[in-house]
């Protein structure tokens, strides 16, 4: 009579192999939650730092990058929803192109407006011409975004306060493209740079971010 011992080997190493399949499988199941929890935490933070901001023609996201120690970094993406260009002052002024603080085209350095209790704007408006007016006149630098069009910036702030800044925000100053108002047009980088009237000043409007917690490095 023929002995069973090649069937028995062969059931022992099909035994084997099963085995083996439920371990992979198990230890699969069991790595998987912890590798969605740990994007998703990733992404609530990528989150609790950016905003979007949608006013009338304008589509502005923001990022705060903010470490302990080093200066907090901006960065913005703007996109004209609207039908017509329009004049983003991000740009700096002519004084600081004249006096080598800046090159035409660089997003110039953001304005500081101490408002107390902790709370610091950042702004890139554009500004009214001083009285006594200097011999070098903070022109107002403006990009020009056409409609549908896309600008994206970054720039760096390290606030100077009397008080620890708490919280932070920023105010962005734009106004609907009008040649009459503008001069000078130099393209660089891809960015179109125009000169701007003191005029507007008082014509532009403020596209400003929520405060951002700088403890919970979050906007709120």
């Amino acid at each position: 009579m023929p002995s069973d011992a090649p069937c028995r080997s062969v059931r022992s190493r099909l035994a084997v192999i099963v085995a083996l399949s439920l371990a992979i499988a198990s230890t699969a199941c069991a790595q998987t939650p912890n590798a969605r929890a740990s994007h998703a935490s990733e992404t609530s933070e990528m989150s609790a730092q950016s905003t979007r901001i949608d006013a009338d023609g304008v589509a502005l996201d923001v990022e705060f990058d903010v470490r302990p120690g080093a200066p907090v970094e901006v960065r913005y993406r703007l996109q004209n929803t609207g039908a017509t260009p329009l004049a983003v002052f991000d740009r700096g002024d002519r004084h600081g192109v004249l006096t080598g603080r800046q090159a035409t085209g660089d997003v110039g350095a953001p304005g500081t407006r101490d408002e107390g209790a902790g709370d610091v704007t950042l702004s890139h408006i554009a500004r009214a011409l001083p009285s006594p007016s200097p011999t070098l006149p903070p022109v107002p630098l403006a990009a020009r975004v056409d409609a549908g069009g896309v600008l994206e910036g970054r720039f760096r702030a390290s606030p100077t306060t009397l008080d620890p800044p708490k919280r932070l925000r920023w105010c962005l100053g734009v106004v609907e493209f009008d040649p009459a108002s503008f001069s000078s047009p130099e393209r660089v980088g891809g960015v179109e740079v125009w000169q701007a009237s003191f005029e507007l000043a008082d014509r532009q409007r403020l596209v400003c971010t929520p405060w951002f917690d700088l403890a919970a490095h979050a906007f709120q």
